[in-house]
């Protein structure tokens, strides 16, 4: 007899520029449509594996303790996990018994893994249950902006977070692309000329530091 080979579902990661999928779900701060949350705001949005379990404990605690610091940015924190309302409750007690980290934040509910499905959270070759640690960067127009994603046993780097974050905003501003490692208060690179008249304006432009015509930098104003 032909044996069938069961296939397991993938879900379609939403892209870098893509309009972020809007759904209604239930957290520890009440329900939310995604669609009104942080309404002029920037969303970062972010899963973890599972309830109660030690690196997802330190990555919260991160979230949490440096609220602040995105809060600077415009920026609301929503996390998610494949647990329930009570699990999420008891866990956020937990902590702050345990710690005196608070996570106040928003944490998604995602018992039926319809927000999981939506963003590619579940990844099958690493969990079929779990959701892998992924963020997404979702700008004010809630549209998708940046994706990080880590396999359940590695924790994620809250520098980088806040660094790709700010990086982002500071683009947006100032029309600029910013270097490799950096970082506010560093140079940022001015677009390259696209005529010749904007060659030779270049060329002659003694406030940028020149690499080549092509790579320049200058330092933004504070």
């Amino acid at each position: 007899m032909e044996q069938i080979e069961e296939k397991t579902e993938v879900f379609q990661i939403p892209r870098i520029g893509d309009q972020a999928p809007d759904f209604n779900a239930k957290t520890t701060k009440g329900e939310i449509r995604f669609s009104e949350f942080g309404k002029d705001k920037w969303v970062v949005m972010f899963s973890h594996p599972a309830d109660f379990t030690p690196v997802c404990t330190t990555e919260m605690s991160g979230f949490a303790t440096r609220k602040s610091e995105f809060e600077a940015l415009n920026t609301e924190l929503l996390g998610l996990s494949i647990d329930s309302i009570h699990a999420h409750l008891g866990w956020v007690d937990n902590v702050r018994k345990n710690t005196g980290v608070y996570f106040d934040f928003p944490i998604i509910a995602d018992l039926d893994m319809k927000v999981s499905k939506l963003y590619g959270m579940l990844q099958p070759n690493e969990s079929e249950t779990a959701a892998v640690r992924a963020v997404f960067f979702i700008d004010p127009e809630k549209k998708v902006r940046l994706i990080m994603y880590y396999p359940l046993n590695v924790g994620r780097n809250m520098d980088e977070i806040l660094r790709a974050l700010e990086a982002l905003q500071t683009s947006d501003k100032h029309k600029v692309a910013m270097p490799l490692d950096w970082k506010k208060g560093d140079k940022v690179i001015v677009p390259p000329p696209k005529t010749l008249d904007e060659l030779e304006e270049r060329l002659n432009d003694d406030s940028l530091e020149k690499v080549d015509w092509y790579l320049a930098k200058k330092e933004l104003a504070n």
